[in-house]
């Protein structure tokens, strides 16, 4: 493998972009977020990215200690990659370029590839407390865990045990929501969030 590209600058923002500065890096560990993948299931889920350069970027990401790759038992017998702690250390750096470019990403355009799990990080953004959270798009169903737990921040799906809080809401609301031009509980108030549980989360929300 040839070494790994610098920008030898002796400066820490220059050091965390010789690792994550390629483009598709940081979109992969978005996906990676959501816990072991697949690289089918990566693929699938950055439309648009070459299978050259996705191959590319996850060695890389492996050779610098962000990931790792392992192949799961039988009757699996795949290769799964996943997050390190080093590279779960990234979403804070997620979190906030979300924050950052959410002036940007104005009316989705027909060309625009979307997932309901991308709604994942601007919803953490705009939840506090900690626990478990379901939420039902148009688009699909995913759950998401809010504070500092370890492990998957989030997942495709219903959740994987009792939901501390269940949100329903449609597609326009969570756009508005990522955007930051409509905070989570005043779409509530709005009755544009449909919210159902009985944990902490669920009762902040209603009361909010």
């Amino acid at each position: 493998m040839p070494p790994r590209r610098s920008y030898d600058q002796y400066c820490s923002a220059a050091r965390a972009l010789d690792l994550v500065g390629d483009r598709w890096t940081l979109l992969i560990v978005r996906e990676l977020l959501a816990g072991p993948r697949r690289y089918t299931d990566l693929h699938a889920d950055l439309p648009g990215v070459s299978t050259d350069v996705l191959a590319s970027r996850l060695k890389d990401m492996e050779r610098d200690g962000l990931t790792t790759r392992r192949k799961l038992p039988p009757p699996g017998a795949a290769y799964v990659y996943e997050l390190t702690a080093r590279g779960h250390e990234l979403l804070p750096v997620l979190q906030a370029l979300g924050s950052w470019g959410a002036a940007e990403l104005g009316e989705r355009r027909p060309t625009d590839a979307v997932r309901a799990h991308w709604f994942a990080l601007p919803l953490l953004r705009a939840l506090e407390g900690e626990g478990l959270v379901e939420v039902r798009l148009e688009e699909g169903e995913f759950h998401l865990r809010v504070g500092g737990q370890e492990g998957p921040v989030y997942g495709d799906g219903p959740a994987p045990g009792e939901a501390d809080a269940r949100l329903v809401l449609d597609a326009a609301t969570c756009e508005a929501v990522a955007r930051g031009e409509l905070s989570l509980p005043d779409a509530v108030r709005a009755g544009r969030v449909t919210v159902t549980g009985e944990g902490t989360l669920a009762k902040a929300l209603r009361e909010a």
